[in-house]
């Protein structure tokens, strides 16, 4: 069966900007196997395919290319916003394979989600040494203020931050060898990152797991980074902060992430979605 794929970019008000995901609002007659077909053939990083449910609310899947994730943060906002013009703004309860998510749509076209409540854990020596080496950077070209770990908040990511911003830039790493690695320990993407102050950071995030060398805006990650923020107290006063993501791939993107004191109650993370025209 074919579906009615809409196309809407995330994390941006330009077409040609942020994070491509396919959207369909109704996928209730799809398999597996069809989504999984329908996500490869539109071949943007996620697909988000919306099952309504009798009590309002939704049941969400994601598929990459290759493969099925928990939970995709730029498709649940390009997905909220596209059913938003279909239907209306409001508050929309998502229930992902990771857990329950809440998203907010204004009348801007503005999303804000809040994630499942997130965790941060060490990130094993080995497993640094593996992953550094298959994205063929040095520990001294890492930023010693934010020590590696692995923080979740509906997909695990380690957190890498670089020093500079010259090594962010760089990115030229081993796609098998980082592949291996991310499904031996189920990371979905790596989050690397460079802190230009307490209140603007810079991203890039490979993404092996799914076939796709980045992402130009990677909101799942963007929760976690916050959650990753609070357990090292370096948030800013307000908890608030963004991240440019894209902007190495000409893609840019940005997202408004705000941590809570308690992050049981999940993190926030904010942006616009436009629609892509077929062309």
């Amino acid at each position: 069966m074919d579906a009615n794929v809409l196309r809407y970019s995330a994390f941006t008000t330009d077409p040609a900007g942020g994070n491509p995901a396919g959207v369909v609002l109704d996928a209730r007659d799809l398999s597996d196997a069809e989504m999984q077909r329908i996500a490869t053939d539109v071949g943007y990083s996620e697909t988000a395919f919306l099952l309504p449910r009798q009590d309002g609310a939704f049941d969400v899947r994601y598929f990459s290319p290759l493969a099925e994730v928990p939970f995709c943060g730029h498709a649940t906002i390009a997905a909220a916003v596209a059913h938003a013009v279909a239907h209306g703004a409001g508050e929309k309860v998502l229930h992902t394979r990771a857990g329950l998510v809440r998203v907010r749509v204004d009348a801007r076209l503005s999303a804000t989600l809040t994630s499942v409540a997130p965790r941060v854990a060490p990130l094993a020596d080995d497993d640094l040494d593996r992953l550094l080496a298959a994205l063929r950077w040095q520990r001294d070209e890492l930023d010693p203020t934010l020590p590696p770990a692995i923080a979740y908040a509906g997909a695990w990511h380690p957190v890498i931050a670089a020093a500079t911003r010259d090594r962010l830039a760089r990115l030229d790493y081993d796609f098998d060898a980082l592949a291996g690695l991310m499904a031996q320990c189920g990371w979905t993407t790596i989050s690397l990152i460079w802190r230009e102050s307490a209140e603007l950071f810079h991203a890039r995030n490979p993404f092996p797991p799914g076939g796709v060398i980045e992402d130009p805006a990677t909101g799942a990650a963007a929760a976690a980074f916050g959650a990753y923020l609070a357990t090292r107290d370096a948030l800013p006063p307000q908890r608030c902060f963004a991240i440019h993501q894209g902007d190495d791939l000409g893609r840019p993107s940005r997202i408004e992430v705000a941590v809570p004191t308690d992050l049981r109650e999940g993190v926030q993370v904010s942006g616009h979605a436009v629609k892509i025209d077929a062309a």
